[in-house]
C-alpha cells in the first residue's frame, strides 16, 4: 500500500472513529467547515497551484446554494429532484466558470483581470439574490424543506465529501497535467512558448472548480436548511483566500486545515469575544503573510523535515546521504528515453531550390515613435545556422521575437515553411515549427528538471491528468542535450537550484522537446565557462548538421559565431545591413565599425 493509500485509509478510520468523542455541537461546527474547505480546495488548485488569484469561489458556492433552496422551495419533492436539483447548479456554476474564464484568460491578459472579474462576481449574485425579493428570500433568506438526517450523518456525508475532494484533487495536481498547471503559475509566457494552450486549460480548470464549489453549496444548503445570500458574497470570497493563505497555498491540506481551524475555534471563541476574535484573524492573516508566505502548514511541514534529517544524520552519518546522490545518474538513464519517434523532416533539405524554412519580407516594428525594425528581409534554410550580429539595440532580440510570436511585427510578412504567421500566437507558431530559447534562461524554478522536461514534452505527448509519468521520452537533439550537459545527474535537482549554465542547457533541450524545425536561439552561451560553449556549440553544430534544423542565432561572442555559423547577418538600428556567408562577413569592415564605433544602447 502506497503512502497516499494509508493516508486515506487513516483519514476514512479518523472520520468513522471521532464522532464517538465529538459532542453533537462540534459535529455540527466540523460539518459545516468541512463544506466550507471543499470550496477552499478549490480555491487553492486555482490560486495555490495555477496562481489565479480568484475571489468568486464565494459565488458558486451561493449559486449551488440558491438552485438547490429554489428548487425545494417551489419545484420539486422528491429526491430524484433535489438530486437533478444539485446536478443543474454544478451545470450552471460550471457555465458561469467557463464564461469568467473567458473573460479573463484571452491571450495577453493581465493577471489582474481575473481578480477583477471575480471581485465583481459576488457583488453581482449578492444584488441578484436581495432584488428577487420573496421569490429569493432578499436579505432575509429562504428557508427549505431538508432531509431527515441526524448531525453524526451529515458529519459524515462532509467529512466524506471533502474526504473524495481532496482525494481527486490530490491524483489529479500529481499528474503531468498538475504540473503543467505548476509551470503556468511559475512562468505562463515560457508555456505559451512551448506550445501549451494555457488560456483553453485555465478556462476548463475554472469551470470544474466553480462546479465542485456549488456541489458544496449545494449540500451544505441541506444541512443548514436555510439559503442566505451570504454564502455568495464578497466577504465569503474573501475568508476562503484568508483560509486558503493562512494554512499554506499549494499543499490542498494546508486550506483544508486553516479553514477547519479557524472555523472551529471561531465558533468556540466568537460567541464570548466576537470582536476580538475577527481581530484576532486578522492579526494572524497579516503575520502569516509577512513571515510564514506560504502558510503554516509549509512551515511546519519544513520544520518537521528539518528535524527529521538532522535525526537520520546523527543516527547514519553522512556516508549514506551521498551514496544515495551518487546512485542518481544511473538510475536517471531508466526515466530519460528516446521517443521513438522518427524525425519530422520538412520539404527543404537544405539547399536553394527548396521552400525557405524561415522567410521575413519588409518587416518592421514600431513602438510609437521608435522605430526598431525598418523593413528587414531574410531568408533562412533547413542545415543552416544564421549568425545574427550587430550592436545593443540594433533590434536582434525583437527580430526573433515577431517571428516566434505572429502578432508582434508592425508591418511586412513572416513565413514559415511557406505559411504566414500573420496574427498567430506564440503556441500557434510553435505548431508551424518554431522553438524559441530566450536571451535569459526560462525555465520552472519550482519543478524539477524532469518535470520541466515533462513539460515541455507535453506538446507532442498528451500529457495525463490522473497518472504521473516516470519517464519522459525525448526526440535525440534533446536527450543529447541533457546527456552532454551534466543534466542526467540533476533530475530531481528543482530547477530553481541549478547552475546558470545547467540552466541554460535545460532551456535548450525544453525547446529541442517540441521536435521544431525553425530554431531561435538568444544568446545561448551567456554567463558560460570556455567548456560549457564548446558543448552548446557542438550541440547546435549537429542539429543543423545531422538534424537540418534551421537555427537562427543571437550572440555577442563573434568567435563563437564564426565557429558554428553558416551565414553571418549584420543588423544596425533596425536594419539589414550585411547578409552573406561566414568567410566574406567575419571580416568585413563593417563588422569593425558597428562593434568599435557605432553602437547603440540596446
Amino acid at each position: 500500500m502506497g503512502s497516499a493509500a494509508r493516508v486515506v485509509v487513516a483519514l476514512l478510520a479518523l472520520l468513522a472513529a471521532s464522532p464517538l468523542v465529538l459532542g453533537e455541537y462540534a459535529q455540527q461546527i466540523l460539518s459545516q467547515a468541512f463544506f466550507f474547505a471543499v470550496a477552499a480546495v478549490t480555491v487553492d488548485i486555482l490560486w495555490g497551484y495555477t496562481g489565479i488569484l480568484t475571489f468568486g469561489q464565494s459565488a458558486f458556492f451561493g449559486i449551488g446554494v440558491y438552485t438547490v433552496a429554489i428548487a425545494l422551495a417551489y419545484y420539486v419533492q422528491s429526491e430524484l429532484g433535489t438530486a437533478a436539483a444539485m446536478l443543474g447548479a454544478m451545470v450552471a456554476a460550471a457555465l458561469v466558470g467557463a464564461a469568467v474564464g473567458w473573460l479573463s484568460f484571452f491571450d495577453e491578459a493581465s493577471p489582474i483581470y481575473v481578480a477583477i472579474v471575480t471581485l465583481a462576481l459576488p457583488v453581482v449574485f449578492t444584488q441578484v439574490i436581495l432584488s428577487g425579493g420573496a421569490y429569493t428570500g432578499s436579505s432575509s433568506g429562504l428557508p427549505i424543506p431538508v432531509p431527515a438526517l441526524s448531525i453524526m450523518q451529515w458529519y459524515w456525508i462532509s467529512g466524506g465529501l471533502l474526504l473524495l475532494v481532496s482525494a481527486v484533487a490530490y491524483v489529479f495536481v500529481s499528474s503531468d497535467t498538475g504540473r503543467i498547471l505548476v509551470a503556468i503559475r511559475e512562468n505562463e509566457e515560457r508555456c505559451r512558448y512551448l506550445g501549451l494552450r494555457t488560456s483553453r486549460l485555465k478556462i476548463g480548470l475554472m469551470a470544474v472548480c466553480s462546479a465542485v464549489a456549488a456541489l458544496a453549496g449545494s449540500c451544505y444548503v441541506l444541512f443548514g436548511s436555510v439559503a442566505a445570500h451570504s454564502y455568495g458574497d464578497f466577504v465569503f470570497g474573501t475568508e476562503l483566500v484568508v483560509w486558503t493563505a493562512l494554512g499554506g497555498r499549494g499543499t490542498l491540506i494546508g486550506p483544508v486545515v486553516g479553514t477547519v481551524a479557524v472555523n472551529y475555534v471561531s465558533a468556540v471563541l466568537g460567541g464570548n469575544l466576537p470582536f476580538v476574535w475577527l481581530l484576532f484573524v486578522g492579526f494572524a492573516f497579516v503575520l502569516t503573510v509577512v513571515y510564514l508566505p506560504h502558510g503554516v502548514v509549509p512551515a511546519v511541514g519544513g520544520a518537521l523535515a528539518r528535524l527529521t534529517r538532522a535525526t537520520v544524520l546523527r543516527r547514519t552519518g553522512p556516508g549514506v546521504v551521498g551514496g544515495v546522490a551518487e546512485a542518481r545518474p544511473a538510475a536517471a538513464l531508466a526515466r530519460v528515453v528516446p521517443s521513438g519517434r522518427p524525425r519530422v523532416e520538412g520539404a527543404a533539405t537544405g539547399d536553394e531550390s527548396g521552400t525557405p524554412a524561415v522567410e521575413l519580407r519588409n518587416v518592421s516594428k514600431r513602438y510609437g515613435s521608435l522605430q526598431v525594425l525598418d523593413a528587414v528581409n531574410l531568408r533562412a534554410r533547413r542545415g543552416e545556422v544564421v549568425g545574427i550580429v550587430g550592436p545593443n539595440g540594433a533590434g536582434k532580440t525583437t527580430l526573433l521575437r515577431c517571428i516566434a510570436d505572429g502578432r508582434e511585427r508592425s508591418s511586412g510578412e513572416i513565413l514559415v515553411d511557406g505559411r504566414p504567421t500573420a496574427g498567430l500566437a506564440p503556441q500557434e507558431c510553435v505548431a508551424l515549427g518554431v522553438s524559441r530559447k530566450f536571451q535569459t534562461p526560462n525555465v520552472f524554478d519550482a519543478l524539477s528538471v524532469l518535470d520541466c522536461l515533462r513539460v515541455a514534452r507535453s506538446y507532442r505527448a498528451s500529457a495525463s491528468r490522473w497518472r504521473r509519468t516516470p519517464t519522459v521520452e525525448l526526440p535525440e537533439p534533446a536527450l543529447h542535450t541533457v546527456r552532454v550537459s551534466g543534466l542526467l545527474a540533476l533530475l530531481d535537482e528543482p530547477a530553481a537550484h541549478l547552475s546558470h549554465g545547467s540552466k541554460q542547457a535545460l532551456e535548450l533541450a525544453m525547446v529541442l522537446a517540441l521536435e521544431p524545425t525553425v530554431l531561435l536561439l538568444d544568446e545561448p552561451t551567456a554567463g558560460l565557462t570556455r567548456e560549457e560553449r564548446a558543448a552548446v556549440g557542438s550541440v547546435l553544430t549537429e542539429l543543423a548538421h545531422s538534424h537540418r534544423l534551421c537555427i537562427l542565432l543571437i550572440e555577442h561572442d563573434l568567435d563563437f559565431v564564426r565557429d558554428i555559423s553558416t551565414r553571418l547577418v549584420v543588423l544596425h538600428m533596425g536594419r539589414v545591413l550585411v547578409d552573406g556567408p561566414l568567410a566574406e562577413v567575419a571580416e568585413s569592415e563593417v563588422i569593425r565599425t558597428i562593434y568599435v564605433g557605432g553602437g547603440a544602447g540596446r
